[in-house]
């Protein structure tokens, strides 16, 4: 057995970087054919693209024929995910209006943080997790520290309230896996293992014999231990 291609690792690293470094530095924003948008976000999304070349150019061709590989997986993704981003805008919008918008019920309800868990983790399971736990990060310093700049509150947040952060976090990750579009990873692998003549269950042939059957039970003993 042999490792081949291992000059990849280092475009996977200027991968993580570039992603790091776009979390981590303030160059300003720029607007370009009406999009408003950090110049440290652009940078990165260049270099990410540049890291896919790079490799592609790279790396022998004989190596990805032997590993069967083809594009087929990650554009059936794109087309499936350009869609749900289209499509799960108004209810960002919704949830991103808090108290008063549609979902008020719903934002009001969540006080403790084991409420956050459920609730951060349910709508993650089926909306991309990122701006879920955008939402229910600020709907927590908004209630805890109404009015409070936030370069302010977040630091409160993180240490007098650290339990309410680690709930959110928690549950915009692990209810990631309870279905295919939960994370963008899940269907891939799905439609990868398919192409290769591996049968994989349904979207919701996944949730019921797999999700339902073993995640919640394991979410369940997590908020009663943690939270």
């Amino acid at each position: 057995m042999k490792l081949v291609g291992i000059h990849n690792f280092i475009f996977l690293a200027g991968i993580i970087g570039a992603v790091l470094m776009s979390g981590m530095v303030d160059w300003g924003h720029v607007n370009l054919l009406g999009v408003h948008r950090g110049i440290q976000d652009w940078v990165r999304d260049g270099l990410l693209i540049i890291m896919g070349i790079l490799s592609m150019a790279t790396t022998a061709l004989e190596i990805r024929e032997d590993n069967d590989f083809t594009w087929f997986p990650i554009i059936e993704v794109a087309y499936l995910f350009v869609g749900i981003f289209i499509t799960m805008i108004p209810c960002l919008l919704i949830l991103k209006a808090g108290a008063d918008g549609q979902l008020a019920f719903l934002i009001n309800a969540v006080k403790e943080p084991v409420h956050y868990f459920w609730v951060t983790g349910v709508l993650s399971g089926f909306l991309d997790n990122a701006p879920t736990y955008l939402t229910f990060f600020n709907t927590a310093l908004g209630s805890h520290y109404p009015g409070m700049a936030e370069a302010q509150a977040v630091p409160l947040l993180m240490t007098d309230k650290a339990l309410y952060l680690k709930a959110i976090s928690a549950g915009a990750v692990f209810f990631g896996a309870c279905s295919y579009i939960g994370n963008a990873p899940n269907f891939m692998v799905r439609s990868i293992s398919e192409e290769a003549g591996t049968p994989m269950p349904s979207f919701f042939g996944y949730i019921l014999k797999y999700s339902l059957v073993f995640l919640l039970p394991v979410f369940v003993v997590v908020s009663f231990i943690f939270f």
